[in-house]
Parts: structure tokens; sequence; C-alpha cells
């Protein structure tokens, strides 16, 4: 989907560069440059259009349910919350962009500027825990979205999710870029000292220019190791996820960023590759135009050996990790460090303590009949912005 001759310059502060199509709908608009935001300078008619950086704004979403269900063999979790709905950190490469499209928006700029917080999460989360058949499985915070993004500053709901989990003693989960998961370690820390919690920090790279490119909103790589150990520290399992790996982008840091999470503490990693679902491999192909045109055909190139000439492959088994010479190479060299490095050894490895589960008070399963009627249907985490059975 070639949509300029030339791409247009990026967006401060945001990490698409457009808003393509939305895919449910039956028409599609084409962007035309009519004058009316052109900003005349000297006169001259040649000047770029303002792109001015979108304003984030939020809206409430009222749902009937807060926990989403799968059953992918490839997804090490059958359970996850979504506090949010997209994500401010504008990461390019985000698969669950296309998740979007199902709320009437666009998986480009709207993903990173249009959000959607659930308030009423924890009240939502007592009422399931509560129910009859309920089966304790850990809870998997942020699949579809991070659930530290900037927003959760002032909406605070992550952490009224895990205080509800906390109060239950049920085991959780939690994948951030943001170094504002430390404001949380009250909570995690004691779980953690239970075996019911552990916390994976996502680390693409070491390079601060590359990191500010891909993901302009989130924090700073050295941030992100000094998150790591300051969970460590504190008792908490920590991880790291060298995700996504791309070709001849990030790659070269993989050995790097391992050696800096494990002296940081960490004491587990994973990797999985560059995964362009739906409307993201547009995105991700004019992001690449933009800032590293000279190598664009070659990583694209690279991806699509992984991935069978096309730019994306959903099959179960191989979605995570792609296909061919080059994913093993990477495999291989994950599997040397990590084995040099002592991560992903002894307890790091251990499942979460799912026995002392307890459910909140019966009193608050008539709550789940006081609720406001949906506004919203979205899509949860499936991995690929496909609509959950």
């Amino acid at each position: 989907m070639d949509r300029h001759d030339a791409p247009p310059p990026p967006i401060k502060g945001r990490g698409a560069t457009f808003n393509p199509d939305n895919r449910f709908r039956a028409e599609q608009r084409e962007p035309c440059d009519d004058g009316w935001e052109r900003e005349p300078v000297d006169d001259r008619a040649d000047e770029a259009p303002d792109r001015r950086a979108p304003k984030t704004t939020v809206t409430v979403q009222f749902a009937r349910s807060i926990i989403a269900r799968n059953d992918s063999p490839d997804i090490p979790f059958t359970q996850s919350i979504n506090p949010y709905q997209g994500c401010e950190h504008g990461c390019i490469y985000c698969y669950a962009r296309p998740s979007h499209a199902y709320l009437d928006l666009s998986p480009g700029i709207d993903f990173e500027t249009r959000l959607y917080a659930k308030p009423q999460a924890a009240e939502l989360l007592r009422a399931e825990l509560a129910k009859p058949g309920y089966r304790c499985d850990p809870i998997a915070l942020g699949a579809n979205t991070d659930p530290y993004q900037p927003i959760e500053r002032e909406w605070k709901v992550t952490r009224s999710i895990i205080e509800v989990l906390a109060q239950c003693e049920h085991p959780f989960t939690i994948v951030t870029k943001s170094a504002l998961v430390e404001r949380d370690i009250d909570l995690i820390a004691p779980m953690a000292a239970k075996r019911m919690a552990r916390v994976y920090v996502s680390i693409t790279t070491l390079d601060r220019e590359l990191a500010r490119r891909m993901e302009p909103r989130a924090a700073a790589p050295q941030r992100r190791l000094q998150t790591v150990k300051a969970l460590s520290d504190a008792g908490i399992p920590v991880g790291v996820m060298t995700a996504p790996i791309i070709p001849q982008l990030n790659d070269r840091d993989l050995e790097a960023i391992l050696e800096a999470a494990a002296a940081h503490g960490a004491s587990s990693a994973g990797w999985v590759f560059l995964r362009l679902p739906r409307e993201v491999a547009p995105l991700f192909r004019e992001w690449l135009d933009i800032h590293y045109p000279q190598r664009a055909a070659h990583v694209m190139s690279l991806v699509r050996q992984m991935r069978g000439g096309r730019d994306y492959r959903s099959e179960f088994g191989s979605r995570m990790r792609g296909d061919g010479a080059f994913s093993a190479l990477i495999a291989r060299r994950f599997e040397l460090a990590c084995a040099r490095l002592g991560l992903n050894r002894g307890r790091s490895h251990e499942g979460l303590d799912t026995t002392r589960f307890r459910p909140p008070a019966t009193a608050v399963r008539q709550a789940a009949n006081c609720r406001q009627p949906d506004l919203f249907q979205p899509a949860e985490a499936t991995g690929d912005g496909e609509q959950p059975s």
C-alpha cells in the first residue's frame, strides 16, 4: 500500500505517520492538501503542510467483563486484562494496533492518540473472581496495551486491578516498557515473595536514538534497565523481553541487551520476531522509508524471507519466531547468551502459585447486576487484531 511518492516528515512524539483506512468501512479516504493547513512563509507555495502532533484524548469505556481469555498454543497465558485500549507509547511495530479498528478508529495515529480507559476494571474484576465457577490461573496485565503507559499516572486503573489481585492472592504477570511500574512495588513485592507475581520489562535496543524513533513515548532504554534493578532489588522476579527482533535494525543489540539486563538483576529473558499483521505492515514500511530509507528494502527483504515471502504469516508456532536461516541464527544467539549469563534457570521458570487464591466477598457478586450498558465491545488481546471467538 504505497501512499506517497515521497513519505511525509515524522510527527514529533508519535510513531505512526498516518491513519490507514479502517478495514471494516466500505469507503476509503485519500489524503489531499487543499492548502488550508498550509502556513505561508514568504509566499512560497512549496512549503510543507503543518505536521503538528495531535493531542492525546482519553474516553471512558464501559464494559461487561474485564478478563479476556485465549487458547492460543503459542501464548504463555490463558487470561489477560487490558486496563486501556490504544497505547500512547506509539511503538510503530505494535501488533495490537489492528484492534483499534473494532472501535471504528484507525490503527495508525488514532491508536496512540485516541485512548480508552476502563475505570470500572477493579469492580468488574471482583465480580468475575467471585463467580462460583471461576478457575484461578495467572492473569497477564498488558497483553494488548502497556498497563503503565503515561495515562496510568492519572487514571491508576492498573494499580486498582493489582490491589484486587493482591487482596484475593491471585497470581499475575506484567509486561511493560515503563518505569512507572516502580510506583507499585509496594503491591507487587509482597505478592512476589509468595511466588505470585512476575514482571517483564521490554527492551528492544540500547540505542537511544533508535528507541526514540521506534517507541517515542516509552521510557529510554537505560531507564528501563534501572527499572529492572529496582524490581530485582525489591525481590521481584524480573525478566527482559528482547521483542521485537527486527533484522538489520536492532538484532545487533541482542547480546548487549541480555548482558545489561542480567547485570541489573534480570533472571529470565525471551524474544519475539517482528510481527506485521494487517495495518501494521504499511505503517511500518512507511516508518522505515522515513527514518531508514537506505536500509528499508533490505530490512523488508529479510522479514519476507522469514515469512514465506510475505510481510507476515499468522500461523501458530511460527508467527512469534518466523522461519528460515535468520530466525535459526537469532534463536541460537539467544540460547548461547542466556546460557552464558545464567538466564532462564531455576526459579525463573517455575510457575506461579495458584493455591492461595481466595474469592472476594460474595456480596460483590450482586454488583454485576448494577452495570451501565457497555458503550463498546472491542476486541481484546488475540495477537493479530482478530475478533475473539
